[in-house]
């Protein structure tokens, strides 16, 4: 029995999150849609593909007129306008148009990749969500972000454009590395930080399960974050205001992911720089070192990463990539503080010197 969530604009219902054990709906899922003598192009990467391309296509064939594919080799470092280009290229080449589809098949890279291909392709074509990791089927497959990465420089071009369903096979869980399953624990931690306390205690108190990927289990936290970040889209799709607190640990995150070349995974960083957010907000009196050492032990029993130690990542180069953060406004970083667990707000008024302690006190260990 699928789990669904309704995600709407303006009051009306723009695309549904819809959860399932399998991809068996799949294509009864994209009929409803109006696929039916429309082609469909399967978006995906090359580790990606050889668990999924052959079952998701097999599932399509019988709800469109064609099922095409591109396959680019895994790895944020293709998530650049190369890659675009040559899917433009592909999907010029077999004549597709704006009632056609484009399908994200993976995790976060893909999604954002093939999200803002949708969106520039003959000025916006449909797309759809299949995410595979945990980090994209909490976070990335929602809300309409899309981009790719420009010289280094993370998600530096890009569009909003609103996915027609995000369809969720949670099964999918049980093919990913200890390291990926950990990355998207990174992002749901996040969620209880910045959002409900109540639920920060539950991932907490249910550590052991998640852990053994308990399906059930998974389940109910990937319905709970993908609530989370649906409401706070709804109230804010254009990230004008309220949604800027998705970026707990991005800003922070982002620059020691530059730093270290994209050797760490994208939740792995943000576990880093909600761990510098909160220090800087104990720093600034609003939680206590209790708490912050309590997320530090939570992040560890998770398998992420707390510390810089080890990385050899100058201070000062950090700080210099945080200034590249298109998050910055009007010259100043926008960063997420935690008034308290559950309850984030935006500060522009973080110093350097307050940024260079924090990066100064994940480096020297904080356990």
């Amino acid at each position: 029995m699928s789990d669904r969530i309704t995600v709407h604009r303006d009051g009306k219902n723009i695309y549904e999150i819809v959860l399932e054990n399998s991809f068996d709906y799949l294509g009864e899922e994209i009929l409803r849609l109006g696929s039916e003598g429309r082609k469909l192009c399967v978006v995906t990467d090359s580790n990606v593909a050889a668990w999924y391309l052959k079952p998701v296509q097999e599932q399509l064939s019988s709800v469109c007129l064609r099922v095409d594919s591109f396959v680019f080799p895994a790895g944020e470092e293709q998530k650049n306008l190369d890659t675009v280009r040559e899917l433009y290229r592909e999907l010029i080449q077999k004549h597709y148009d704006r009632k056609d589809f484009l399908i994200a098949l993976g995790g976060g890279v893909t999604g954002d990749l093939c999200g803002y291909a949708a969106a520039t392709y003959l000025r916006g074509i449909r797309f759809i969500q299949i995410p595979t990791t945990l980090l994209s089927q909490v976070d990335s497959s929602i809300g309409g972000k899309t981009g790719v990465d420009f010289d280094s420089y993370k998600n530096m071009v890009g569009a909003f454009h609103m996915p027609t369903l995000v369809y969720t096979n949670t099964a999918a869980l049980q093919t990913l590395s200890d390291e990926q399953y950990a990355s998207g624990m990174g992002e749901i931690i996040k969620h209880g930080l910045i959002k409900s306390r109540n639920y920060y205690e539950w991932i907490d108190s249910h550590r052991e399960a998640i852990l053994r990927r308990d399906a059930d289990t998974c389940r109910t936290m990937i319905l709970e974050s993908d609530k989370i970040k649906r409401e706070i889209v709804e109230r804010d799709p254009l990230e004008q205001g309220e949604r800027a607190l998705l970026n707990l640990g991005h800003t922070l995150g982002h620059a020691i992911e530059k730093r270290m070349g994209f050797q760490l995974l994208h939740g792995q960083c943000v576990a880093l720089g909600c761990v510098g957010a909160a220090y800087l907000s104990a720093r600034r009196g609003y939680l206590s070192m209790e708490e912050v050492q309590r997320l530090c032990r939570m992040l560890l029993g998770f398998g992420l990463p707390i510390s810089l130690q080890g990385m050899s990542l100058d201070p000062e180069a950090i700080l210099s990539a945080t200034r590249s953060d298109k998050k910055m406004d009007s010259g100043m970083i926008q960063f997420v503080l935690l008034r308290q667990i559950g309850e984030a707000v935006i500060d522009r008024t973080v110093s350097d010197e307050e940024l260079i302690d924090t990066i100064l006190w994940l480096s020297g260990g904080n356990l």
